[in-house]
């Protein structure tokens, strides 16, 4: 085995006998165990980010849905103005 350099991880050397792979079990067990490891890492954000980070998407949502609803209405408009009135009415 050689370690990877940008991200750490181990890999088999290209000549190396390839190791027996660990049955059903113990491979779930390494996975419990690692994602026991991830959820160690997990910072539960303060009320003050928690605010602010609801804030930002709440603010983000907001002008998405004008910028669609802009789009929207100028379709609307492009295409009445190509197309016309359906129906052949006249104002």
């Amino acid at each position: 085995m050689v370690q990877d350099e940008p991200n750490g991880e181990l890999v088999a050397k290209r000549d190396a006998a390839r190791e027996k792979k660990p049955n059903f079990f113990v491979r779930i067990a390494v996975f419990v165990r690692q994602v026991f490891a991830e959820l160690r890492k997990v910072v539960t954000p303060t009320r003050s980010e928690l605010l602010k980070f609801t804030a930002v998407v709440l603010g983000f949502v907001v002008v998405m849905m004008a910028l669609v609803y802009g789009l929207d209405v100028l379709f609307v408009w492009v295409t009445t103005a190509v197309f016309g009135v359906p129906g052949g009415a006249t104002p």
